[in-house]
């Protein structure tokens, strides 16, 4: 089980450097920062570029693997993101995880006007990714789609990474879920989205989770197999903290989560660096606890699964 961890671009670069740097030093797997112009409960405080954050990210480190968590459509068009993305792994010398999503509603969705229906979004995902992976992969690049236009596209000298940057497409429901099976090089989740849960998270909303997820997960395998895949070719990211429960409550709950995640067949979890309140609220304590039982982490013994 790999880990990675998740800082969100809230903070001015000299008060945040420390933070990825240490990301490295405590020996995490990859460390990520959201891709939004603003960001639900957090739309009214600061908020920075992802871009520059992770370049910037890439010159402080050596080892970590850097990523988006996650870049949609939503404000992005694949072109001139996808030379931003070269450029990005060339910095890292090749340490880059490209982590895309077909977006959400709200602010992202509608500052550049008209936001559109979810099944014109899941459509508008699929011609992305698609047309992301062959700017990524050749030298030239012509397209004429029904989102996208790309006349002579030029992505030299290429990624470092070939044939090109790695994919971890985040996706729930069946079309995503397609589209992840047949350009990711990972899946990602945040798990199911269940009605009812109740705010501070209690221990029957944790195991409805779990439970939810399991259902993902089979039909995510479902899905890679008719894309002619085999389940195992496909790596599998879990945000664990779409939970009710905070990952980093406890160092017990953090325990569980990748226990129950290996079981799973996830083989990278991913949490969130604590904040003072609000969404992800925690005690950094308990991250510096986590942080120095990571070896142990990994070699967790994974829980079953349960369902069917």
């Amino acid at each position: 089980m790999r880990i990675g961890i998740v800082l969100l671009p809230e903070h001015r670069w000299v008060d945040v450097e420390p933070r990825w740097r240490a990301a490295e030093e405590w020996g995490f797997d990859h460390a990520w920062t959201y891709d939004h112009l603003a960001w639900r409960s957090l739309a009214d405080g600061p908020w920075l570029a992802t871009v520059p954050l992770l370049t910037a990210a890439a010159v402080v480190t050596e080892r970590i693997r850097l990523g988006t968590w996650v870049a949609s459509p939503n404000f992005r068009h694949p072109v001139p993101f996808a030379k931003d993305i070269m450029g990005l792994d060339d910095v890292s010398a090749g340490r880059l995880l490209l982590g895309l999503g077909a977006g959400g509603s709200g602010f992202d969705a509608d500052v550049l006007g008209a936001a559109v229906s979810p099944a014109e979004r899941a459509e508008r995902f699929e011609e992305f990714c698609h047309l992301m992976d062959r700017l990524l992969s050749q030298p030239v690049t012509d397209h004429e789609g029904s989102w996208y236009q790309a006349h002579g596209a030029r992505m030299l000298p290429g990624c470092v990474q070939q044939p090109r940057v790695p994919f971890v497409v985040a996706a729930n429901g069946p079309r995503a879920m397609a589209t992840a099976a047949r350009y990711g090089q990972g899946w990602g989740t945040y798990g199911p989205s269940l009605a009812g849960l109740e705010e501070t998270g209690s221990a029957a909303d944790q195991e409805r989770w779990w439970a939810g997820l399991e259902r993902l997960v089979e039909r995510f395998d479902r899905a890679v197999v008719a894309a002619g895949r085999a389940p195992g070719d496909v790596d599998r990211y879990l945000s664990v903290d779409g939970a009710p429960v905070y990952s980093l409550s406890s160092v017990g709950v953090l325990t569980e989560a990748v226990e129950r995640a290996a079981g799973l067949g996830f083989t990278d979890l991913v949490l969130h660096w604590p904040r003072p309140d609000g969404v992800y609220a925690g005690d950094e304590r308990v991250l510096h606890e986590a942080a120095g039982r990571l070896a142990e982490l990994r070699a967790v013994r994974p829980v079953p699964r349960t369902v069917g």
